[in-house]
């Protein structure tokens, strides 16, 4: 493994997902040391090396991930792509209309599954927003 782009992807993640969130997740999902080993490969691999690859702003690459998480199902993975989405400036009607798009290209019970992780989603990052 190359500790540079552990380095590397881990920072993006944190800049992609929140110092907040990533925290809790290495103190629950992550903390096992078998999870531990897949968090140092997909620092290197997904966020070290596609993430911060030249060509896409990070805006762009959050909202096709979040699109191939719509059209293959992937929900857990879309909680944590939407989050992203929101972190790069993507608006909840924004998000919504793209994956609402996709009903006639990826069928209606994809995109109905993915609108209930997002109404999720949305519903706690505006509980999470700070209170004014």
């Amino acid at each position: 493994m190359s500790e540079t782009k552990i380095a590397k992807g881990r920072a993006m993640r944190r800049k992609l997902l929140g110092d907040a969130y990533v925290d809790r997740m290495a103190a629950t999902a992550y903390k096992d040391p078998l999870m531990q080993r897949f968090v140092d490969l997909t620092s290197e691999t997904v966020f070290g090396t596609l993430w911060t690859r030249p060509g896409l702003d990070l805006r762009t690459r959050t909202l096709i991930t979040v699109i191939s998480d719509v059209a293959t199902g992937r929900e857990p993975e879309l909680a944590i792509h939407l989050r992203m989405a929101r972190r790069q400036g993507w608006t909840e009607d924004e998000l919504a209309e793209a994956m609402l798009h996709l009903q006639g290209y990826v069928g209606a019970p994809l995109v109905r599954d993915a609108m209930l992780v997002a109404t999720k989603v949305f519903a706690e990052l505006r509980a999470e927003e700070p209170k004014t």
